[in-house]
């Protein structure tokens, strides 16, 4: 049976060497598109969305990223339709990281997939399979669903599932899964109550001005 690569070991959530120089090559290609992304103007619309749909694994329409934006890897994260993220954008994607359509994020959110151990000797070194002092971690996934709402820096850990339809407080750190349609906050985030059709603003005229709810 043929050895898995650190790649392979990385996408079956095993412990893999950060250092291996083929997941170097790619991180260093994340950053490069970052880079690139980050020195364009905002009216440089055309090339910003050509930049985003080389560096992510999949892009919907009508994705809107103010930037900067700061990503590991790119390649392993997937974005949905009509997403808009505000400055200071961050996503740790050693893991799969999904995004939802109709999503908006507030400023410095950032996204971490990486898990290093615990006990400090273990996390300066382990060893490889050919006994080799290596430091290792692993990577846990992290999936959004539709139509959710992040405060400012809000922070998901690996590992979680934020639902559809969630509202996710200014400076919440998410540490467990968030059910469809939660108002969640906290360090760590705890869901709070459910949204109801009392949330509507139809219920509050002092903001409407001349708008209305469809």
């Amino acid at each position: 049976m043929n050895a898995l690569s650190e790649d392979e070991k990385r996408q079956s959530g095993l412990l893999f060497c950060p250092g291996d120089p083929e997941l170097v090559r790619q991180k260093r290609r994340g950053h490069g598109l970052s880079r690139e992304f980050n020195a364009l103007g905002e009216g440089e619309t055309a090339r910003r969305e050509d930049l985003l749909r080389q560096l992510f694994a999949s892009v919907g329409e009508g994705v809107l990223i103010t930037g900067p934006v700061y990503v590991h890897y790119g390649i392993h994260t997937s974005i949905g339709d009509h997403f808009f993220a505000n400055f200071n954008l961050t996503i740790q994607d050693d893991a799969r990281v999904t995004i939802g359509h109709n999503c908006n994020f507030g400023p410095n959110v950032t996204i971490v997939t990486p898990q290093h151990p615990l006990l400090p000797d273990e996390r300066r070194q382990m060893a490889d399979r050919d006994g080799k002092p290596v430091h290792l971690c692993y990577a846990q996934t992290v999936e959004i669903g539709d139509d959710c709402w992040f405060g400012a820096n809000v922070v998901v850990c690996p590992g979680v599932r934020i639902g559809s339809g969630c509202v996710i407080g200014a400076g919440s750190v998410v540490t467990h899964d968030i059910p469809d349609r939660s108002v969640a906050a906290g360090n760590p985030c705890r869901v709070l109550r459910t949204l109801s059709e009392q949330d509507s603003l139809k219920y509050r005229p002092e903001l409407l001005g001349d708008c209305s709810v469809l």
